[in-house]
């Protein structure tokens, strides 16, 4: 969840109103605002900052890559050859992954600098021989082929028009080819949750994506969790309203007492968890290897 530490949430988009922070945008420009976030963190270490939680401490962000990637993992070990779409693929930290397992890969994202960056990781990292990268609107994707794997993490719960979100799911149904397979990471709690929502994020309730993915023309397969330990959505509502180091301390604690939750339990425990892992393929379509 992108939650800006100790910011205001009307602050505009380019403020700088701390050394690690950075606001909630009054009026959210996806294009600017990705843009905006790539410029600033992209390059930098792991390049968390850019795709994780915005102006969040790096332990923080660690362990949200780590939630994610355990949450992952089952549905991630391809077969060489295997056709993959990282849809917001950000930095490139899933496609390089995939790619070195063999797959295919082809990442898109909204903002220039971060396919830059990608491109530059998975030269780094020698598969770029596996890699293409396209700088899309995933409302608009068109990338010229279907795949066997399309993988977003943490992408819709950004897309906040209806019709885009409609889109989205829509363009991403029809680049799946038959018996392949959509895995999606999002925030979607099983009860409503506004109090965590922003200008940049909403926590949509789960049935939502449900609905939407039925819609599109995708069924769900399995379901898994991610993060039920419930005391970093109890905090990050009142973040903005303590001093820096206050927060910090804070957010320390929680990191501490939702990681072995989470670790332990975050698979298992869908119901209570946070975010979900939604496992799709096309309705009718058989069931992927």
């Amino acid at each position: 969840m992108n939650a800006p530490l100790n910011v205001p949430v009307n602050a505009p988009v380019n403020a700088h109103v701390n050394a690690r922070g950075a606001p909630a945008p009054e009026h959210y420009l996806p294009q600017h605002y990705w843009e905006d976030r790539a410029r600033r963190f992209a390059a930098e270490g792991s390049g968390l900052a850019a795709v994780c939680s915005y102006g969040m401490p790096e332990f923080y962000n660690r362990m949200i890559h780590y939630s994610q990637h355990l949450a992952l993992r089952p549905w991630l070990n391809i077969q060489p050859g295997t056709r993959v779409l990282d849809v917001g693929c950000g930095v490139g930290r899933w496609s390089t992954l995939l790619a070195k397992r063999g797959g295919s890969v082809t990442g898109m994202d909204l903002s220039p600098t971060m396919i830059a960056e990608a491109r530059r990781r998975a030269e780094l990292k020698n598969v770029s021989n596996r890699c293409r990268f396209l700088v899309q609107d995933l409302a608009q994707l068109d990338a010229g082929e279907t795949f066997d794997l399309i993988l977003g993490v943490t992408v819709l719960q950004h897309i906040l028009d209806p019709e885009a979100l409609r889109s989205a799911a829509q363009r991403m149904a029809s680049h799946l080819a038959p018996g392949g397979r959509m895995v999606l990471l999002e925030a979607a709690p099983v009860d409503v949750a506004q109090h965590c929502d922003t200008t940049v994020f909403r926590a949509r309730q789960r049935s939502v994506y449900l609905d939407l993915f039925a819609e599109a023309g995708v069924e769900l397969r399995a379901i898994s969790g991610v993060d039920p330990a419930p005391f970093k959505t109890w905090l990050l509502p009142h973040l903005r309203r303590l001093p820096r180091p206050l927060a910090v301390s804070a957010i320390a604690a929680v990191t501490l007492l939702s990681t072995p939750i989470d670790v332990i339990f975050g698979r298992v425990a869908v119901q209570q968890s946070w975010h979900a892992v939604f496992v799709l393929q096309r309705t009718g379509g058989a069931h992927a290897a």
